[in-house]
């Protein structure tokens, strides 16, 4: 028999962090805005009720905000980024090992836990998350990373699971299997599923049965994989090392346009510089880099235009500097003055961990370079982001992101860590 995974995954993560340090929001409509204060990425149950749908504009909105007194905010990363760690922390002693799938989302092995009461260990769990956090989740239970995320969806949804649901009931399963849409399935995309449905395959339950030469056929080996896990076959355990990247990339939108080459080049050079750090968490290199920025797409009644050049890094690097004077290369190529930018990116390829990197013949030491990088991640790490930073990107940074509602760094600068008074 498999061994069993759990999927704990936090209900309205970025609403109830933002709950967690502010009690007035509790029990009244709430939304998250994304990047930029753009549109709705999370949203309270009130919210909800409200027909606020996920990607919604927030300038849509602003009268049904106004009407039915919603409170709006701006994202926080860092304190959801912390307050993950702290999820996680209260979840270490109730797994043997696991996998962060999304900053909401966590699989668990439960390997040496399969003689206890799950559902118990796990509304445990939960009860543990929810004292240290104040968020609230829910768990589905079973034997492959498929079925625990359709047992979590039924814990959400359906409230005879009261927040935990375990498949490895076949009763259960089956149930939930037949009620469960083909297109809800984790890995099958929208294509996919209409392939399904003309074939009649409607429900989880009956792609499970589907042949797994036929669902090689229409889905490639990932649709047999799929598959095999609806029957409780493992594709692969929880993964306590995280495969290689194999690209990676740092982009914003900005909260006023730029219109000219050198405030451009203050976000590139913040780009590129994170892009750098990025690269040296994970111990690689890359080979490529591109450089974009483009006009506000959708108000067609204005001045189009965008562009994009790769540079090749040769040798192959992580030095934030060279990642910087690639981006000026490419964006020089690039630019045409008489434009409102009002997004602009770097995206690295063709990554690979440094000690594998190909050697050039005149490749010059780059020992004082690496201890120089070294120190600005360790000045940055410890003192905030943009401690240290170049001189072509500037400290003024007009054309940062608006986040006008965003809430404190409670858990993450001590000068806003809040106060109480007895």
């Amino acid at each position: 028999m498999s061994t069993p995974i759990a999927l704990i995954d936090c209900n309205n993560y970025y609403v109830s962090c933002e709950r967690a340090f502010d009690s007035s929001l509790v029990g009244v409509p709430v939304i998250v805005l994304s990047n930029n204060d753009g549109c709705a990425i999370a949203r309270s149950a009130e919210a909800k009720a409200l027909g606020i749908k996920m990607g919604d504009p927030i300038h849509h909105l602003r009268d049904k905000v106004r009407r039915h007194g919603i409170q709006v905010r701006s994202s926080n990363y860092a304190l959801y980024g912390d307050m993950q760690r702290r999820v996680i922390a209260a979840c270490e002693a109730f797994a043997r090992d696991f996998e962060i799938y999304s900053i909401d989302e966590t699989f668990l092995d439960l390997a040496g836990f399969e003689d206890r009461d799950l559902v118990a260990h796990a509304n445990a769990m939960r009860t543990q998350v929810q004292q240290w956090t104040t968020i609230p989740t829910c768990v589905g239970i079973a034997e492959t990373k498929t079925l625990a995320k359709l047992a979590n969806a039924a814990a959400k949804k359906d409230q005879r699971f009261d927040g935990v649901a375990d498949l490895r009931d076949d009763d259960v399963r089956r149930d939930v299997m037949h009620a469960f849409a083909v297109g809800d399935v984790w890995g099958v995309g929208g294509a996919t599923a209409r392939k399904l449905t003309d074939l009649g395959i409607n429900t989880a339950g009956a792609l499970r049965d589907m042949p797994m030469k036929q669902a090689r056929a229409v889905g490639t080996v990932v649709l047999e994989r799929l598959v095999a896990e609806l029957r409780g076959v493992p594709s692969n355990a929880v993964e306590s090392v995280q495969p290689r990247r194999k690209g990676m990339a740092v982009t914003r939108s900005f909260g006023t346009p730029i219109c000219d080459f050198e405030r451009m080049m203050g976000a590139l050079s913040q780009y590129a510089l994170r892009a750098g750090e990025k690269l040296r968490s994970h111990g690689l290199v890359a080979a490529r880099l591109t450089a974009f920025f483009h006009t506000n797409k959708h108000k067609p009644d204005r001045p189009q235009y965008g562009a994009s050049r790769m540079v090749t890094l040769h040798p192959m690097t992580n030095d934030s500097l060279e990642l910087i004077a690639a981006a000026r290369r490419g964006a020089e190529k690039a630019w045409r003055d008489g434009y409102a930018y009002t997004k602009a990116g770097i995206m690295l390829d063709d990554l690979l961990y440094e000690d594998e990197r190909p050697r050039t013949l005149f490749e010059e030491d780059t020992a004082k370079r690496d201890r120089l990088m070294g120190a600005l991640d360790a000045i940055n790490g410890r003192f905030g982001t943009w401690t240290a930073v170049t001189a072509s990107q500037g400290f003024k940074r007009e054309w940062k992101m608006r986040s006008e509602m965003r809430s404190p760094a409670w858990t993450t600068d001590i000068g806003q860590v809040p106060t109480v008074r007895a």
